[in-house]
This record gives C-alpha cells, structure tokens and sequence, in this order.
C-alpha cells in the first residue's frame, strides 16, 4: 500500500472547502504572547470548519477596503519564509494535556497538522491519554494510583493502557486526520520494535512503567516518504515481549533524535519555561541548552511538573535535534504560531 503511493509524496492533501473567516473565542485575554500582527492574521484566515466550536468572532480586514482573498493571499506571502525552512523538514509533536481533552482544541490541533502536511513538512505525532485511562480504570472499579508524579502500572492498569491509548485514542486521532484531509498511520512503540522498552530505575514501586532503551525508526521512514502522518501511542514492550507504559514526552523526545528531526514540540497546559515560577508574565521565549540544564538543576526557578519536560528537551538536543519547543496547547493553532510566525506560542530552547 504504502509503495502505490511513493510516486507522489506529500500531494495526496484533500483540502476542504473555504468558509468565513472566523475563530472561536477560545482566548479572550488580551495579554496572551501571540498578539503580533501576523500570527493573528494567520490565526483569523485559516479554515475553521473543524474548529468544532459555536462561539465565533468575526476577524478584523487587515485594511479597510481588502477582500478575504486579499488577505489569504498576503498571508501566504508572509508564511512563504518559514514554509520554505521547514519544507521536507521532520517535527515531532507530543499531544496532550487540555489540547486533548478540549474538541475545539483538538480540532485545531488536527487541522495545524494537516496543514503543515500539506506545505510539505513532515509531522509525527506522539500522544498519551491520562484521562481516558483514569475514566476506563474506574469503569473497572480500579483506583488510579500515581507515585512520584508516575502512574503505578500493575497487570491490570497495563492492560487498560495499552487497549486504550493503542485501541481507542490511536484510531480516534488517526481517524480524525484522515477527515481533516490528510493519511495518519497509527502506531504503538511496539510495532516493528519503533521502541523497546526497559523497566524504570524505580520498578518496585511504579510496576510496568518503562523507559526507552532503544529507537528504531526504519518503519517511520517510508511512512513520512510517502507523505502521511504516522501518530505513535507511547506504549512500549521489552526484549522479552512485556509490554511498557512509557511516558509520551520521554517518547516523543527519543524519537526526534532517532529521526534526526528538525524540532521537537511538547504541547503543555501552561505559557512555557517562567523565569519566576510565580509569575506568569515572565515568559521566557527562547534560551540555549545551557540555560536550559541550568535552570532544571536550579530546582525552584523551574515548577516541578515542567523538569522532566525540560529535561527530555535538553536530551533530544544534545542528541542532534536543531530546536525544543515547550509551547501552550491551550491557545488555538499553537503549532503554526510556533512554526509560521516570530512570534511563537511558547518556549524555545535552541542546541
């Protein structure tokens, strides 16, 4: 199948019909970083028929007496630069957190990388699914346990893992990309041993929960050829067979560098890296490797939560990944205000 189509990579695109140029009122706080004039421009004009919200604004003309056409036409223009940086370029995306569990969100997710698939870059998505776990194992009648901020993973919960992110949120996510125009391929670390898996240092105590040994990414490499999107649960087994929950940023980070990807992106619920975890407004928006390390082992410039993150960007860096990105899910097309704009919508940590 995938050999029928390797005569034309990257043009197998369906896009879908133009509408009014409207958003939805996700992000009403006038103070939120991707305020410049492009990125709002680009945010106003893109195709919001999958947006999936009811609330909607009108966006403001760019001049008074400019058509939409105008507009789109001004906006690709401007776009041109970063398309053509990008172009043939591998990202890997880890999806999560309120970009998941919102269907405005998740929709504007979807159609950023359908998007950016159909400019010719090459996007892998990497996602978890924390709530659905938590929802199937209380359905169950199985409390969630966590330790030390990990989810414990008995028998029981590792089966509940693995059938929903593998059998349930893989193929929601692979389904709506092929709605939205594009052709998601669905994977789990386990297929063709993408990631073999080994017990975490803390194994007593946390059960099934693994961390990457080893990369292999020969099955993703005809798969980005041809064009299409390969979305990767983070579920792993080891040289025996066991099966591993694997954290989806540890996933994400290992198979940027395995890929040799341009930029690596974890989508959050938060702005980014804060100079002063206290404040909101202390955004920083770009820092070297070397900053970064040194604000992690800082310990309290850096919240908790956002350690690990900073420290799967500083690995993938330092194993040959160009640019690590910790950007906001919660603001709509985060991924092409990161990608197609100056002005970001995040954190970027640069080798």
């Amino acid at each position: 199948m995938l050999a029928a189509r390797a005569t034309a990579p990257h043009h197998q695109c369906r896009l879908l019909p133009s509408k009014p140029l409207q958003i939805p009122n996700v992000n009403p706080d006038p103070s939120r970083s991707l305020r410049s004039a492009m990125g709002l421009r680009l945010l106003f004009s893109l195709n919001t028929t999958q947006l999936g919200s009811s609330s909607t604004t009108a966006a403001p003309a760019a001049h008074p007496l400019q058509t939409p056409a105008q507009t789109r036409v001004d906006i690709l223009s401007e776009s041109l630069p970063f398309i053509q940086r990008f172009r043939t370029k591998t990202i890997v995306v880890k999806y999560g957190g309120a970009a998941m569990k919102s269907p405005a969100l998740q929709s504007s997710v979807i159609s950023d990388l359908v998007l950016l698939s159909c400019v010719g870059l090459r996007p892998i998505l990497v996602h978890g699914g924390g709530p659905e776990i938590n929802s199937w194992l209380l359905r169950l009648g199985h409390q969630p346990q966590f330790h030390n901020g990990l989810r414990v993973t008995d028998g029981l919960t590792m089966e509940v893992v693995e059938m929903v992110l593998v059998g349930k949120v893989n193929k929601s996510l692979v389904s709506l990309i092929n709605l939205a125009g594009a052709t998601a391929v669905g994977l789990s670390g386990k297929d063709a041993r993408l990631l073999t898996a080994r017990p975490a240092p803390d194994a007593a105590a946390l059960g099934f929960v693994g961390e990457v040994a080893r990369v292999d990414p020969a099955i993703l490499r005809p798969i980005l050829a041809d064009g299409h999107i390969p979305v990767i649960a983070s579920v792993a087994a080891d040289d025996a067979g066991q099966g591993y929950n694997v954290n989806a940023d540890t996933a994400a980070g290992e198979i940027a560098a395995a890929v040799g990807a341009e930029k690596l992106i974890l989508m959050t619920d938060v702005a980014g890296i804060l100079a002063d975890r206290n404040d909101p407004g202390s955004l920083v928006k770009e820092m070297d490797i070397s900053g970064a390390r040194r604000m992690a082992e800082v310990g309290g410039e850096v919240g908790g939560g956002m350690i690990p993150k900073v420290n799967c960007c500083v690995r993938s860096l330092a194993q040959g990944v160009r640019t690590a990105s910790i950007i906001d899910g919660r603001v709509p097309h985060s991924l092409l205000l990161q990608i197609l704009t100056d002005e970001g919508a995040g954190t970027t940590i640069n080798a």
